[in-house]
C-alpha cells in the first residue's frame, strides 16, 4: 500500500502529490498526521484563523481493509485553545481518501474568494462557492454540492455551516449528514480559508500483499466485532445508553453541573429515544451501527393536520451538553435544540456548556439582557434556540465573545470559577470523579476520548497515589494513538488486541510485533506532545475549574490537593518531553 499525500495551496489553486514511504512507519492517522503538521506549519506561532494555518486529514492502512475502522483524522491548529486541535469522524471521509489514492490529505494557504475543492481521484478541482457563502444550513449546503457534483455512493462531502462562516471557534464541519468533525473549532479553520466544502471521491481499490491471509483475518475480526459488547450495547441503544446509568451514580452534570442528578434523566434516555427511533446508521465498512436516528414531527405553520418529519441524530454527549446541561427535560424540546446546532455546524458539547454557563452568569446578574437580548433560564427551549442564533449572528459584543469559547468570555465577564473548560476546551459529559477529572486535564484533546478517565473511575475501587493514575491514563492515551493511527475507531477497542492488529497488519505489508506497537503509541503521543508544546501549549496553565470540585462526583466530593498533585506530576512529564 503506497503511502501518498495531496498537498492543496488555495492561495496558489494548485494541488500536488508526493509519495512518502518515508513516512510509512507512523502508519496513517494521528501518527502521520502530527508528522504532517510538523513539517507543513511554517509558523507554529501562528494565529489560527490565519491562511499559515493547516489542515491535514488522514486516514489509515486499516481504512476499508478491515471492519469498525472508518474514521478520519483532522489536525490543525485550534482557534478554541490555540495549540493542538485533533478531531475525529467516521461516515465515509476516510474510505473516500483512501479510495482516490491517498493516506493524507494538507490544505494549505487561503482563498481570495469563496471556493469548494472537488478531489476526483487524480484530479483535483476548485469551485467558486460564491453562491453558497452565506447559507448557514449546513444540510442545504451539501444537498446543493450532491447535486451538481457527480459521484453518488463514492463520495464524502465535507461542509460548514454558518458557524464556520461567521468564525465561531467551536465551529464543526459536517461530512455526510450525521457525521461531523465537531471539537476544537476545523469549522471556523475553513472559514477563515474561505473554504466552504471539500468533496473527496474515490474509484480506486486498495492492494493487499496476502490476499488470502487478509481474507482469514478479515473474517476472524468481523465475527469478533459482531459478538463482542461494543455491537450489543452501541447498536442497541448507542451511546444514549449512558443517560440513566451516569444519572444514577451521580455523575450526570446539569445545570452547569451545579447538581449531578437530573430529575428529567429518564425523558431523555436512550430507552425513551428508542421509542421513536427512525433508523439506525452505520459508518463506512462497519458492522456495529452505533448512529442513532430519531424522528421529530413538528406542524407546518398555520397548518393544523400536515406535518413534517425530521431525521435528528443524537448520541450521549449532544444529550448531556443540550439537555441535562441547560435543564432541558422533553424529548423533543431536546431534539429541536439538536437540529439547530446540526444545521449551523456548531460543536454541540461547547455550545451547550458555553449557554449553561451564560445562564448561570444571567442569574447571577454578571451579564444582563441588554446583553443577551434574551432571557436566559435553565429548562427554557425557545430563550435557548434564539440564543443559538444569535452566537451566529452575534448581534452584541457579549455574544461576539461567546463565540470564542467560555473560558474566554468568563475572562471578559467573571464567573471564571463556574466556566466549564479543561484547556480551554469545554467539558465533556462525565463527573465521575477523580481520573475523569486529571483526563480531561491532561489529554492531548483535553477531551473525554483521549484516556477515558471516565470509565477508569467506574471500574477504581482505591484510587492509587496520584502519580500512578497520571501514568495510567497516559498509558492508555498511547495505546489510542496506535488506535487512532491505523484508524480504529475506539468503540472497536476491545475487537482490536495487540495481537489481532499486529497480525492484520501483515496481509498489508506491515511486520510489526506487540512491543514495536506499543513504543509506536508511545513515540506518537510525545511527538504529539511535543507539536502541543510548539503550537502554545503550557503546562504550567493547566487548572482545573473550581465548581469541579464544588459539586459532588459519583466518588463524592473531590480533594483539591490529590488533584493538584497528579497535575505538578504531569507537568514534570511535559517539562522533559
Amino acid at each position: 500500500m503506497k503511502l501518498d499525500v495531496l498537498t492543496i495551496d488555495l492561495s496558489k489553486y494548485e494541488a500536488t502529490t508526493e509519495e512518502r514511504e518515508d513516512l510509512k512507519e507512523w502508519l496513517g492517522g494521528a501518527g502521520l498526521a502530527t508528522q504532517l503538521m510538523k513539517e507543513d506549519l511554517s509558523s507554529p506561532g501562528c494565529d489560527p484563523l490565519s491562511e499559515e494555518n493547516v489542515i491535514v486529514l488522514a486516514s489509515g492502512p486499516f481504512t476499508s481493509a478491515y471492519p469498525a475502522a472508518p474514521k478520519c483524522v483532522s489536525m490543525f491548529k485550534s482557534p478554541l485553545t490555540g495549540n493542538l486541535g485533533e478531531s475525529h469522524a467516521g461516515g465515509r471521509t476516510a474510505t473516500c481518501i483512501s479510495n482516490a489514492g491517498y493516506r493524507a490529505v494538507v490544505i494549505k494557504g487561503k482563498s481570495k474568494k469563496p471556493v469548494y475543492v472537488v478531489i476526483d481521484d487524480d484530479k483535483v478541482y476548485f469551485r467558486d462557492a460564491g453562491a453558497l457563502w452565506g447559507i448557514g444550513n449546513s444540510l442545504i449546503t451539501g444537498r446543493i454540492i450532491a447535486e451538481n457534483e457527480k459521484g453518488r455512493g463514492l463520495r464524502s462531502i465535507l461542509r460548514i455551516g454558518g458557524a464556520g462562516e461567521k468564525l465561531v471557534r467551536y465551529a464543526g464541519v459536517t461530512t455526510e449528514t450525521y457525521r461531523h468533525f465537531g471539537r476544537l473549532g476545523l469549522g471556523a479553520v475553513f472559514g477563515s480559508k474561505n473554504l466552504k466544502a471539500l468533496m473527496i471521491k474515490g474509484t480506486k481499490s486498495s492492494k493487499v500483499h496476502d490476499r488470502r491471509s487478509h481474507r482469514e483475518m478479515y473474517d476472524k475480526i468481523y465475527k469478533k466485532a459482531v459478538e463482542s459488547d461494543a455491537m450489543s450495547k452501541y447498536h442497541l441503544l448507542g451511546t444514549a445508553v449512558n443517560v440513566n446509568s451516569l444519572n444514577e451514580m451521580g455523575a450526570l452534570p446539569t445545570e452547569n453541573l451545579q447538581r449531578t442528578s437530573f430529575e428529567n434523566a429518564e425523558k431523555l434516555s436512550g430507552e425513551k429515544l428508542a421509542e421513536s427511533i427512525g433508523q439506525r446508521i452505520a459508518c463506512n465498512h462497519c458492522p456495529i451501527a452505533c448512529i442513532h436516528i430519531a424522528n421529530l414531527r413538528e406542524q407546518y405553520r398555520d397548518e393544523p393536520y400536515f406535518y413534517k418529519t425530521i431525521k435528528i441524530s443524537y448520541d450521549y454527549e449532544l444529550i448531556f451538553a443540550l439537555g441535562s446541561m441547560l435543564g432541558i427535560g422533553s424529548k423533543d424540546d431536546l431534539l429541536k435544540m439538536i437540529h439547530k446546532v446540526e444545521l449551523y455546524g456548531m460543536d454541540a458539547m461547547s455550545t451547550g456548556v458555553a449557554l449553561a454557563w451564560a445562564t448561570e452568569a444571567f442569574e447571577k446578574g454578571l451579564i444582563s439582557k441588554d446583553e443577551t437580548k434574551v432571557n436566559l433560564k435553565f429548562g427554557d427551549r425557545d430563550a435557548y434556540l434564539k440564543a443559538i442564533d444569535h452566537i451566529l449572528d452575534q448581534p452584541t459584543e457579549f455574544y461576539s465573545h461567546l463565540a470564542k469559547g467560555v473560558e474566554k468570555c468568563s475572562d471578559v465577564y467573571g464567573g471564571e470559577e463556574f466556566a466549564l473548560a479543561f484547556g480551554g476546551n469545554e467539558m465533556p459529559g462525565y463527573h465521575t470523579g477523580y481520573a475523569a477529572a486529571v483526563g480531561h486535564s491532561i489529554g492531548l484533546r483535553h477531551s473525554h476520548l483521549d484516556n477515558a478517565g471516565y470509565s477508569m473511575d467506574q471500574s477504581i475501587e482505591e484510587y492509587p497515589a496520584p502519580s500512578k493514575l497520571v501514568d495510567d491514563l497516559m498509558e492508555e492515551e498511547q495505546l489510542r494513538q496506535m488506535l487512532s493511527s491505523l484508524v480504529i475507531c475506539f468503540f472497536g477497542r476491545g475487537v482490536y488486541s495487540p495481537e489481532i492488529i499486529s497480525d492484520a497488519l501483515k496481509p498489508l505489508g506491515y511486520d510489526l510485533s506487540v512491543e514495536e506497537l506499543e513504543e509506536l503509541g508511545r513515540s506518537i503521543y510525545f511527538e504529539k506532545l511535543k507539536l502541543k508544546k510548539d503550537l502554545g501549549f503550557k503546562a504550567e496553565d493547566m487548572k482545573i475549574p473550581k465548581r469541579i470540585l464544588e459539586t459532588e462526583s459519583s466518588q463524592g466530593k473531590l480533594d483539591k490537593e490529590y488533584l493538584d498533585q497528579a497535575l505538578e506530576y504531569f507537568k514534570k512529564i511535559v517539562k522533559k518531553a
